[in-house]
């Protein structure tokens, strides 16, 4: 008889995140202001039966984005060359086993984890036709899916079934911070259904967010941290106990609220940044500031209320999902931890919410999966 799949708790830890303060006085505080609010806190559990097994013997590399469409459908986009030969034997000259082979770049789930789709090959795609390095992904209001490629300095704009309608930057080519055609290094991405503005964080080789016509690729605008021009020649030496850094270390993700702020996770910066569309300046959250490496910041969600109560932040280097309260950005509760057991994580780069407010993480470097936590409280 088949068993149904058990379903793992995996509980928030309500915290008074104790790095986030300078003082005891100011860590009582933060942690009484946490616990004011941990009634509703969401809490998750992890589904460990999401996704269903691939079909045609597919298997994914490192996870760099996930994000969850209108009709609740999760994109993936992986890295096929991060795969070792033995992982994809069948597709060796001469073959070495019977399976498996690299999956399309592009993955499209279906809520219960069925795949839909899938699209992208650069073994025999061209250049021109299809991204290299995958990094960056959103699908928008007119169902059009931008890719972006970090190494090679393009976003990308296709139509849902994979067709290439326009390009913004050019392939191996980029300009600086303050080029107002060229990208470096983009990350991140974030369409606005009102305007159709594309907001990119370009954070890779540059250190800023860039905003175009999602039309007509026309730039519009672009800003530096706290809303001031970028400077690729700033140094910072990354002292935790020093003042954050002037500009971006490496803007790696953003996405916008239902109130019209844009919320930009600064990798190497160990922050969140909130800035009005328009590029000002509005606060900014520091997250495990003692973090070296690459960083804590990696991808921002938002919880679906109307409100947008909660906001998520994937640590890639710490291993965990962060969970703040929207209104004043207090921590008060993270999930996982470093591991490859279910519900643990091995470097969470890709994260996205569903409209029930199920979170969806992937993993890079050699976690190699997508894994969903259901909302259960909160």
């Amino acid at each position: 008889m088949q068993r149904s799949p058990r379903i793992l708790p995996i509980g928030v830890i309500l915290v008074a995140a104790p790095f986030l303060g300078s003082c005891a006085g100011a860590e009582d505080s933060e942690a009484t202001r946490a616990r004011d609010a941990s009634g509703d806190v969401p809490t998750f559990t992890v589904d460990p039966s999401w996704p269903l097994e691939m079909p045609d013997k597919w298997i994914m590399g490192a996870v760099t984005a996930v994000f969850v469409d209108a009709q609740d459908h999760v994109w993936v986009t992986h890295l096929p060359e991060t795969l070792t030969p033995e992982e994809i034997s069948a597709v060796q000259d001469p073959p070495l086993g019977t399976c498996c082979v690299p999956a399309p770049v592009v993955i499209e789930f279906d809520a219960q984890g069925n795949v839909v789709q899938g699209w992208g090959d650069p073994a025999t795609q061209d250049i021109s036709e299809f991204p290299r390095n995958a990094h960056g992904l959103f699908i928008d209001h007119n169902d059009f899916v931008w890719i972006g490629t970090f190494r090679h300095h393009r976003v990308m704009k296709f139509t849902r079934s994979g067709e290439l309608v326009m390009q913004i930057g050019e392939y191996e080519v980029t300009g600086g911070s303050n080029d107002e055609s060229l990208l470096g290094g983009p990350s991140g991405i974030w369409v606005d259904p009102s305007t159709n503005e594309v907001f990119i964080s370009d954070g890779y080789s540059n250190r800023r967010v860039i905003v175009f016509d999602g039309e007509t690729g026309a730039y519009l605008r672009h800003w530096g941290a706290y809303g001031e021009r970028p400077d690729d020649t700033y140094r910072s030496n990354r002292d935790p106990d020093g003042p954050a850094p002037r500009q971006f270390s490496t803007p790696h993700g953003l996405i916008g609220s239902n109130d019209g702020l844009i919320y930009v996770a600064d990798r190497r910066g160990n922050r969140i940044q909130v800035f009005q569309q328009s590029g000002e300046f509005v606060t900014e959250k520091i997250i495990a500031p003692e973090t070296r490496s690459s960083g804590s910041a990696f991808v921002v969600g938002l919880s679906p209320d109307a409100d947008q109560e909660w906001l998520y932040l994937a640590d890639g280097t710490n291993h965990k999902v962060w969970v703040l309260r929207r209104s004043d950005l207090e921590v008060v509760g993270e999930f996982g931890r470093g591991g490859r057991q279910v519900g643990q994580f091995l470097r969470p780069h890709g994260m996205s919410v569903d409209s029930q407010g199920n979170i969806y993480v992937g993993e890079a470097s050699t976690g190699r999966r997508v894994q969903k936590f259901t909302v259960t409280g909160g």
